[in-house]
């Protein structure tokens, strides 16, 4: 030890072993619609460790499906996970079923935890599509105007 203190006094740096801090991973569930932004936090395994939604960061119900909002999500989002060492993430989007894109918070959303200092390993659309499905509305001859 007390080479260690004179070799510091000389001048000369001595490395010290650092601790290695474990990086996790988590996945992040997006759900956009037109009128909301939801974002579920969870594990590897599915539990959940956080969740933001757009009513949770406004009070307008007209700016929760926001890109603007979203940041703001994405910020919230990102201060309770860098606390549990959270250094990677899975993205799962999903729109409203049926929808052709999801809504507009969704990109905003992995922008902004890319910004934050997130690794990204994965982004995948989960939007659920039906195959055939219920007889839809409207009668043999379809809708009238």
């Amino acid at each position: 030890m007390s080479e260690e203190k004179t070799r510091e006094i000389q001048g000369e740096k001595v490395k010290k072993p650092k601790e290695d801090k474990k990086s996790y991973e988590a996945v992040v569930n997006i759900y956009t619609s037109f009128n909301n932004t939801i974002v579920h936090i969870t594990d590897m395994s599915g539990k959940t460790i956080t969740k933001v939604t757009g009513g949770m960061v406004t009070k307008h119900s007209r700016l929760k499906a926001n890109p603007t909002i979203a940041m703001f999500i994405a910020k919230r989002v990102s201060e309770n996970i860098k606390d549990l060492g959270i250094k990677s993430l899975y993205f799962r989007i999903r729109a409203k079923t049926r929808n052709p894109a999801p809504g507009p918070g969704a990109n905003a959303i992995i922008k902004s935890l890319s910004r934050e200092g997130f690794k990204i390993l994965n982004i995948l659309d989960t939007t659920r599509i039906p195959r055939g499905g219920p007889k839809k509305k409207g009668g043999r001859r379809g809708r009238r105007p």
